[in-house]
């Protein structure tokens, strides 16, 4: 049986904290010598990412337009945190969150190329609401447990259905099994993008409670300055030229430039 998919968002911070630390800097020059550079990622965690090769996932599409924008090779190790984060040394984790104070000296980020966070998503003929703080009394709000949006929640009258799972949680928004559910918003397009006949409404409320929206970076480990510049100067590329974007809509994820 295969590993299921939890929140990818918040396990960035958990994988890049594992991973071993070395004072040896990760030097641009020491990577073109190799021809590679090597992204870690989850081998079950549609959209984000995937082992299947005609759906890889969207962080593994944009770290190959990445490579391949600095003429380098990818290589993907692949890893579920809880059992492997502490024997991979890869130079990059992909939707790491813009919050350097989550991280220790030996990660760098580049620059923005995504916004993330958590939104909500409404069952089919069910209204909807601006924000958390709008969320009426009796509202059946599917939560990931001890997350968060649970606790902005638990100041509303809505009611609060714990899950382990996001994609346990958007399925049942999209049977009716709950009203609503507070989760990512890559979750939520790549489920109505799946379940084309039964789309759930798509509420971007995080947009009113900073604590649930962020900007995601590429996580760069023991980088020297001029890896991070390269970086920095292809991810802006991909931006530009719509790149990016286009990846994401592969997979029916909205592209919020930070």
């Amino acid at each position: 049986m295969r590993p299921r998919s939890r929140v990818v968002a918040l396990t960035a911070t958990a994988l890049l904290s594992a991973l071993p630390s070395t004072a040896q800097t990760r030097a641009l020059e020491e990577i073109r010598v190799r021809g590679e550079i090597s992204v870690c990622a989850n081998p079950n965690a549609l959209p984000y990412a995937s082992d299947r090769p005609q759906t890889p996932g969207f962080q593994i599409e944009i770290a190959r337009a990445l490579a391949a924008r600095l003429g380098l090779r990818l290589r993907v190790e692949w890893i579920v945190p809880r059992m492997r984060a502490a024997s991979v040394d890869c130079d990059m984790l992909m939707d790491t969150i813009a919050k350097p104070e989550l991280y220790g000296p030996a990660i760098t980020l580049s620059v923005p190329y995504q916004t993330g966070g958590v939104a909500l998503a409404f069952a089919p003929g069910q209204p909807t609401v601006a924000s958390y703080r709008d969320l009426k009394a009796g509202t059946r709000v599917g939560v990931m447990m001890n997350s968060l949006a649970s606790l902005i929640i638990s100041k509303t009258g809505a009611r609060m259905v714990p899950f382990g799972f996001e994609d346990d949680m958007v399925a049942a928004v999209g049977q009716g099994e709950v009203d609503a559910a507070a989760l990512s918003p890559a979750s939520i397009g790549y489920y109505n993008f799946t379940n084309a006949a039964r789309k759930v409404a798509l509420v971007h409320a995080e947009d009113s409670e900073p604590e649930l929206k962020w900007a995601v970076t590429v996580g760069l480990r023991r980088a020297d300055a001029p890896l991070v510049a390269v970086v920095n100067a292809a991810l802006a590329a991909l931006i530009d030229d719509g790149t990016i974007a286009g990846i994401y809509a592969k997979y029916g994820v909205d592209y919020r430039r930070p």
